[in-house]
């Protein structure tokens, strides 16, 4: 029994870290449908920016959240402005763009760094959680409360706030969003802004748990593209959901088969479930051109 519960146990933590990575992923293809191959690669600068953060300002890597949000989300509204704006109406010439980005950053950090592995600490992330049975590390706890939080904020900024409604109106129709008086192209900014600051956020977060390479959002990327598929296209709550069935299927299948055949198991179930339920295990019928839907 205790081995079933430290199995879930990693499960579930696991899924807070894809969580986490993936719902600003799937708020950016919800609203703009954009396959942002790029989005490991803004993980990866949210890491850097928290360890460069520690390094200069002394501040504690999850203290950096609070100067890598801003910047982060400042950079995806450039990207967006510069980038992907210009090729509105071509979407394979945005996901090339996108994924032209991917190198150009983690060849930038690579030119910047020479290759060598950096690590942040935090005085946070240390020791362990007793649950019962289970021993929890406090790090990895610490992101799985901050994923369920960030998806509960996120749900509510979307309900509930002007800018929030007029995201879902644009993702579900973006002529009669533009008819009411939303302007389509700020809310394609801003939302691609908001996925990239959530994915400096996961940076931050992650930071004080993996060493830091350039290379290190290729980790986070692909999980995070089967997180958004099963999950359901255009759901943030999907996401949420999802990042758990990704955590648990690659813990159980790491454990009792071999831990180098997690990701072909995950993809196995990936493609099953992608032929019995398109629209994913959360998702709702068409959802893949209606757009974003209610988390609720």
């Amino acid at each position: 029994m205790t081995e079933i519960l430290n199995i879930l146990a990693v499960g579930l933590l696991l899924g807070g870290i894809y969580a986490l990575v993936s719902v600003g992923l799937n708020l950016i293809f919800g609203v703009i449908r954009v396959v942002n191959f790029a989005q490991g690669e803004f993980v990866m600068l949210g890491m850097y920016g928290a360890l460069a953060a520690q390094l200069a300002l002394g501040l504690d890597p999850y203290l950096g959240a609070v100067l890598i949000l801003p910047a982060l989300f400042a950079l995806g509204c450039a990207v967006y402005w510069l980038i992907l704006r210009p090729l509105q109406g071509e979407p394979m010439m945005q996901i090339f763009a996108t994924f032209g980005l991917l190198m150009l950053i983690q060849n930038a950090v690579l030119a910047a760094t020479g290759g060598v592995a950096f690590s942040a600490n935090s005085s946070l992330a240390v020791g362990s959680v007793s649950l019962g049975p289970v021993q929890v590390g406090t790090g990895r706890l610490i992101v799985l409360i901050a994923a369920s939080v960030v998806t509960g904020g996120l749900a509510w900024y979307l309900r509930a706030t002007w800018h929030g409604k007029a995201i879902r109106a644009v993702a579900q129709d973006r002529a009669a969003a533009k008819l009411m008086g939303v302007n389509v192209q700020r809310i394609y900014t801003i939302s691609f802004g908001i996925g990239a600051a959530l994915a400096g956020l996961a940076g931050c977060l992650l930071a004080p748990l993996y060493s830091m390479t350039p290379q290190i959002g290729i980790n986070f990327i692909l999980p995070a593209f089967a997180v958004v598929v099963l999950g359901g296209l255009g759901s943030v709550a999907g996401a949420y959901l999802g990042g758990f069935v990704v955590g648990l299927t690659e813990a159980f299948s790491g454990y009792y088969l071999d831990p180098a055949l997690k990701h072909a198991v995950l993809f196995v179930v990936f493609i099953v479930v992608l032929v019995i339920r398109p629209q994913g295990l959360f998702g709702h019928a068409g959802a893949e051109e209606v757009g974003l839907r209610e988390t609720s």
